[in-house]
């Protein structure tokens, strides 16, 4: 459930019309519902309070400040993949404590100050990681807690770009080898090993493969356990799909008692996990302008403000995202494209897409996009970034503000040989 519904033949943000927000903030801009944000929190949290466990919010699918923060107020932990999202977070007042660091590319900077806040786990990708972990470590007279984030090999039946449990992925250690590893970072002396992680992608519609990755991993677990390994977490990452068009993902309590049933609740261990997508995916939506309509003897385009730059995932990965009129007007339908201004072909929010014809001025709000939407833009033929708006009942606030063409320039020099 989500709180973008039409009252009336107006598309509202909670109580706030669509409309008043575009006109005020202009477009293309980012709306989220707090209302929205905390009841998918809530109601995946629920799901698993028969065991002890940890929500750990996955900061790459949405990381604007008042996001981060409405999550640390309800006591969530974060996953985070970079330094710069530790910085996010710990501005957004998250407790180092309740954080986990995955990515299989931290830099020594980065590890670092993750030791320095004193976080909760690293997700450890490689023998190679390890063994700079253990230097960071050394350097910074700490010991780090590690997990080993283990490759299951399992086929999550994604998109390819979001497949990351299959042993051809760049993610993870193969389960095979892991014994091997943790074997060895018991001798490094910096190293605490506190877990097991594994993560096998993102958008999965049904339980079987994360039962079958489950499956691997509860043995590896045993198998530690047997050889006088002290696993304390599990942590099983996100991955739970939304309906972006015709999908019917799980319900999280589905999810969660897919899980349990399968002995999780058994293993005596806190179970850590990384939702991002389903928790802020339909908390968003993409506000868009129409700028011109363009029929030619095969197409009929709909041009708007909005573009791949602001919302790449349709272009990246052929991604359906559903698109409403703000207000709705009773024409008839027709078959278009909806184009951005962005200078490539593949510049396209929606193809061969069914919608009420729509005239010049007209709003257009792009679903689902609360999840890497803002986090995915750029400034692709010199374009300001959008606003990032945040309704909370009757009010809202712009969380973050339109760049401005001198954004665009900040930083960059010309040196005195071209003055």
């Amino acid at each position: 459930m989500n709180f973008f519904q039409y009252r009336g033949s107006e598309l509202c943000a909670e109580e706030v019309p669509l409309s008043r927000i575009a006109d005020q903030v202009g477009t293309p801009c980012y709306v989220y519902s707090l209302a929205t944000l905390r009841r998918h929190y809530r109601v995946f949290d629920d799901a698993f309070g028969a065991v002890p466990h940890l929500v750990c919010y996955s900061v790459k699918a949405n990381s604007n400040l008042a996001v981060l923060r409405a999550f640390a107020r309800e006591g969530s932990g974060f996953d985070i993949v970079s330094g710069g999202e530790l910085h996010r977070v710990l501005a957004a007042g998250a407790d180092p404590r309740k954080i986990v660091f995955s990515g299989i590319g931290k830099t020594r900077d980065e590890m670092a100050y993750a030791l320095r806040e004193g976080i909760l786990q690293f997700n450890v990708e490689s023998a190679a990681e390890l063994d700079a972990l253990d230097d960071a470590a050394r350097e910074a007279g700490r010991k780090a807690p590690v997990a080993l984030r283990v490759n299951p090999d399992v086929d999550p039946k994604t998109h390819p770009y979001i497949s990351t449990g299959m042993k051809k992925s760049k993610f993870g250690i193969d389960i095979r080898r892991a014994l091997e590893e943790y074997e060895r970072a018991r001798t490094l002396s910096h190293l605490e090993v506190v877990g097991v992680d594994c993560h096998i992608g993102s958008q999965l519609t049904d339980v079987a493969p994360f039962r079958d990755a489950l499956s691997r991993v509860r043995g590896l677990v045993l198998d530690l356990r047997a050889r006088g390994f002290d696993v304390r977490h599990l942590d099983f990452g996100g991955g739970l799909g939304i309906t972006y068009d015709e999908e019917t993902p799980p319900e999280p309590r589905d999810y969660a008692a897919a899980l349990l049933g399968d002995g999780l609740d058994k293993l005596g261990v806190k179970l850590l996990l990384e939702p991002g997508r389903v928790i802020v995916g339909n908390a968003g939506i993409l506000l868009t302008r129409v700028l011109y309509r363009k029929d030619t003897e095969t197409k009929k385009f709909v041009i708007v403000d909005g573009a791949m730059n602001d919302l790449i995932r349709p272009a990246l990965y052929g991604a359906y995202q559903e698109i409403e009129p703000v207000k709705r007007s009773g024409r008839a339908a027709a078959v278009v494209d909806v184009v951005g201004p962005v200078c490539e072909s593949g510049d396209f929010l929606a193809k061969d897409r069914e919608l009420p014809e729509t005239l010049p001025g007209e709003l257009l709000a792009v679903r689902s996009a609360g999840a890497y939407g803002f986090v995915m833009s750029s400034n692709y033929n010199s374009r300001p970034r959008a606003a990032e708006v945040l309704v909370d009942g009757a009010a809202y606030h712009v969380v973050r503000a339109r760049e401005t063409l001198d954004d665009l320039v900040r930083g960059e020099t010309i040196p005195e040989t071209l003055r």
